[in-house]
Parts: structure tokens; sequence; C-alpha cells
């Protein structure tokens, strides 16, 4: 099967690799499409994903969807011809925080894009068969990598709080960052302003619900909502960009006793922190880790909701282009939203 090995920074290589047969609990999906993240390009353009380095060679991928094609012995409920988008975590469900329900933070927790975990940019992959979500007979498999990061904010919501009315600062809008304006419209927020340097993500911000936009290379963001809530700040910021200071814009902006949400993976290790104002507005500030079984209510909202995400994928290049796939995505290029690799 071919495999898209990252060799090193900024380096591609299309391999052959052996197909191995699903064990008798695992199931081999024939991989259709896969969604690029934002950590896929750190490990790309970065080598390390904050303070994890890149091991090469290296399998990136994790917001997959594809087709069954063969079950183990022991795998029941999965047939061929099924389609099905694959959860990459893999927990151990022994641990401390595996039995208290913190499965995302799992003791022994492994992640199928991580140098001992090959990730989704191969042709087909075994998993175990609880890690396959089936997908509406209504849902293209394209949409259904949405799934993966879609459940990302999902579980952001659980420290977001959204109360219908309330106002929200999203800095960042990549993919996660237009997710997050979708879901906060949906949960009902009042105003949601999206913040980034790029015009053409600031469009897309426009065509998901954002009701404002600020191109932070023209603004000075805090400065404008600031004004514009006449000096109280917003009710929540998140923080799905990672760069230009966002997480300290966003303690800036966000009211007294407001929450700050960091979904974004800063590319530095260490990232300061402006403490006093924090500590004099007592905000709450929350961390989020992937995701903890939320892809079937993500699964859910894209079914019913399929229009609002329809503007994010934008571009689709096959395997063997993975490398001219990553170089426009760093560089911003053609208006580039949601990436997809495809393998059919």
């Amino acid at each position: 099967m071919r495999v898209a090995e990252l060799t090193g920074v900024r380096r591609f290589q299309v391999a052959e690799h052996e197909l191995s047969e699903p064990g008798p609990a695992e199931v081999q999906v024939r991989v259709a499409a896969v969604g690029v993240c934002g950590s896929d390009l750190h490990s790309y353009s970065e080598g390390a994903v904050g303070d994890t380095p890149c091991i090469y060679p290296m399998v990136l991928g994790h917001e997959p969807a594809g087709v069954v094609v063969k079950t183990g012995s022991a795998v029941s409920g999965w047939a061929p011809g099924d389609r099905a988008a694959c959860e990459p975590s893999l927990f151990c469900y022994h641990c401390e925080f595996c039995l208290s329900g913190h499965h995302n933070v799992c003791a022994n927790l492994r992640f199928m894009s991580q140098p001992e975990d090959p990730g989704f940019f191969r042709e087909y992959v075994n998993l175990p068969a609880g890690n396959l979500l089936a997908i509406p007979t209504e849902m293209s498999l394209g949409e259904a990598t949405l799934i993966e990061p879609l459940a990302v904010i999902l579980h952001s919501m659980n420290f977001v709080q959204m109360k219908p009315g309330e106002t929200v600062a999203v800095f960042g809008a990549g993919p996660i960052g237009l997710l997050t304006v979708i879901v906060l419209k949906l949960a009902g927020a009042a105003r949601v302003w999206s913040i980034d340097p790029v015009a053409h993500r600031l469009e897309l911000a426009r065509a998901v619900g954002a009701d404002a936009v600020i191109d932070s290379h023209e603004a000075d963001a805090v400065r404008q909502i600031l004004r514009e809530t006449g000096n109280r700040g917003v009710d929540v910021s998140v923080d799905c960009g990672g760069k230009y200071d966002s997480i300290n814009q966003c303690i800036r902006v966000t009211r007294n006793a407001g929450r700050v949400v960091v979904t974004a993976i800063p590319s530095e290790v260490r990232v300061p922190v402006e403490f006093h104002i924090w500590r004099r507005k007592e905000l709450a500030l929350y961390n989020v880790r992937r995701s903890n079984h939320e892809s079937n209510a993500a699964t859910g909202i894209l079914r019913d909701h399929a229009k609002l995400f329809g503007p994010i994928i934008t571009h689709r290049r096959p395997l063997d282009q993975i490398s001219q796939a990553f170089a426009q995505l760093e560089h911003y290029e053609d208006g580039v939203g949601k990436l997809l690799i495809t393998l059919d």
C-alpha cells in the first residue's frame, strides 16, 4: 500500500509498505480522505508539536474517513462496504483517568499520528473496531473528515459554558476557528468576533456565521472589541490560533470573571502569560485536550446542519501531491481553508 511518510522538516515521500491482516478485534479500513490539521502543519514546518519532537520517518493525519474492507474474527457489527469515520485516539480504559471518564488524558494514551503510532496518510489502516463510527448515508466521506475536529470543538464547549446572549471573541480563523464560530452560534452566542491576519480566512468566517471580523494586521483587535463593548469586554474568548500573542489578547479582551479557552497548540515550548491582568480579572483559563467521546454528537450536528459547514472544505489533493498540499497550507495559498488529502 502507498504511505506518505514525513522524513524531515518540509519533506514527504510516498513509499510502498506491506499491508498486514487485521487482528481478531480489528477492522481494516480503506482510507478515502483525511483532513490536514494544524498540528500536522506544526510537524511539517517545525519538526515538533510544542515540546514533542518528530521522529522520522512518521505518518501524520488523524481526521480520516473510509470504507471497511475486512473485519477480524471477533468483530461484529461491521462488514465490508460500510463507511466509517475513524477515531485516532487509543485509550487503555483501565487507568485512573479512563475509569473516571477522562479518556482524553488517559495515562497510557496513544494517538495515531505520532512516531510510534502511524496516522492515516496511507491507503489502508487496521484499528480497533471500537474506533469506528458509522457515517450517515446522506454524508459524504469528505464531509465525514470534519467529525474528528468538530468533536474537539464540542469538547471545548464544556469549558466555554456558553449561555444564550453572551459574546465571544475567537482568535484564529483556520478550520478550528471556523468550526468554533459555527458551534458558538448554534449554542446561542449573541455576537461572535473572528480575528485573523489572513483576509480570505475572514471571508470564510463571515460565511460560517461570524457577526464581525477583524484583520489583526490592520487593526488592534483588543482595542476595537473593547471599544465596541463599552470597555466591558467579551464574556468568553477562544484561542484557536496560538500565534501573535493570541493567548494574551484573549486575556485582555475578556471581561472580569469571564472565561478564556485555549484550543490552539502554540509553537513555543514556553508561552508568556500576562498573569496580573488575568489575576485582577479573576479569569477562568482552560486548556482543551483533543476530545472525549464527542464524536457521535459531532456526527449528528454535521448531519443536521450540513449547509453551515459547507464553506470550510475548500481544497482536495491526492496523496501523491501531499508535499504541494502542505506548502499551500503553510503559505495560505489560493484561499485555502480545510484541505483534504484524498486516496480514492
